[in-house]
Order: C-alpha cells, then sequence, then structure tokens
C-alpha cells in the first residue's frame, strides 16, 4: 500500500500577505487537503464518513515548524504521510516544500481522532481508515526540532 501523498498547489494572491508572503494560516489548510487527499488515495470518503456514519476526523494536536516562507506563484508541494497510529488516533508527518528547489516551507505532526457525532471517541480508527496492514513510515521529524 502506497504511504505518501503528495499534492501539488500554485500559490495564489489570496495565499498570501500584502507582502506575497504565504500567511501561517494557509500552510494549516494546505496541510488539511492533504490529509483528505491521503485519505481518499487509501479508499477514504470523508463526506461518506460523516454522512453515512456520522463520524468526523478533527485535528487533536498540532506540531509546526515554519522554516522558510513560500511566496506568490511558487508551485509547492504538501507531502503527507503516517508516522503513527493507535486505536484512536494517527499522526500524520506532513511538509510543505518549494516544488522547484525542494526547500522545506513547513514541517508538521498533525494527531486527529474519529468521534462519532455524539462526540463518542472511536476505538477502531486503525480499521475504519485501512491502517492496519499499512507500514509506518519513518517520519525525519527532526525538520520539527530545528
Amino acid at each position: 500500500m502506497q504511504s505518501e501523498v503528495n499534492l501539488e498547489y500554485k500559490v495564489q494572491y489570496a495565499d498570501t500577505d500584502a507582502y506575497g508572503v504565504v500567511w501561517h494560516g494557509t500552510y494549516l489548510r494546505w496541510m488539511e487537503a492533504g490529509r483528505v487527499e491521503w485519505l481518499f488515495d487509501h479508499g477514504v470518503r470523508i463526506d461518506e464518513l460523516a454522512r453515512d456514519f456520522g463520524i468526523v476526523m478533527p485535528v487533536v494536536d498540532i506540531n509546526i515548524k515554519y522554516k522558510f516562507p513560500a511566496k506568490l506563484l511558487n508551485n509547492v508541494v504538501v507531502s503527507t504521510i503516517v508516522k503513527e497510529h493507535t486505536a484512536a488516533s494517527v499522526t500524520f508527518y506532513q511538509t510543505v516544500k518549494i516544488k522547484e528547489t525542494g526547500k522545506i516551507c513547513t514541517a508538521a505532526e498533525v494527531r486527529a481522532t474519529a468521534i462519532d457525532k455524539n462526540g463518542k471517541v472511536i476505538r477502531d480508527l486503525a480499521g475504519l481508515i485501512g491502517l492496519k496492514d499499512l507500514k509506518v513510515q519513518n517520519a525525519d521529524s527532526e525538520a520539527i526540532k530545528r
């Protein structure tokens, strides 16, 4: 099973501040898109989880390091892998890089859980989103620490 998913994006004016530098919150939106794409690529549709099962996957913890600014019209790549998972949560390791140079703009560990419509934690998240057979990748989370 493929475990890394890459999502490419061209920085638009609405993603930036008055100086043409990507606003810090934009990276979180791109990472959300990367996680949704990872799930979709692995056969999980978040719209079906919500509609058919009343299950959503909120972020419960995020550790992000801003390293280098992306700018207007840069091509960026959001890379997403699963770093670890438990019965109740999954931790994604994500980077946003400048496509042409490979320079890391941000690196983050994002932990999400699954809850039902009553707010109860789903205790078989790995089975729910197909992680049981996934080999967890060894993420270079040193990028977050630096």
